[in-house]
């Protein structure tokens, strides 16, 4: 099952989701996991329990595997996705809860 991470918003976890979220490519990513069916029609068979596959994510990111796993591997590391592994494969999907969260620090603190 996708992992709860609860994310305590301290001033090194906000310089980095806000690093993560500083490229294109990654706030792109973000956006696509938000609605995965609609970004991601052809590739239903690469998504699981609301996660979409690395290689779907790849494949529309046009980037490199080693990059788009660089990229979601620092996006899970702020608590912005999380993985389930199945098999093989790694399905990633936002955790909606840290944008929640990042919102409650927006209006409160910033």
């Amino acid at each position: 099952m996708y992992r709860e991470f609860p994310m305590y918003l301290c001033t090194m976890d906000q310089v980095d989701i806000f690093k993560a979220l500083s490229n294109k490519t990654r706030l792109s990513i973000l956006e696509w996991l938000k609605d995965p069916e609609a970004h991601f029609p052809d590739h239903e068979s690469h998504m699981h329990e609301g996660g979409v596959c690395v290689g779907a994510i790849q494949q529309k990111a046009g980037v490199t595997q080693s990059t788009v796993s660089e990229y979601l591997s620092l996006l899970q590391r702020t608590g912005l996705v999380e993985s389930n592994r199945v098999g093989q494969w790694t399905y990633y999907k936002r955790n909606e809860g840290a944008f929640q969260q990042l919102k409650d620090l927006i209006n409160k603190e910033l």
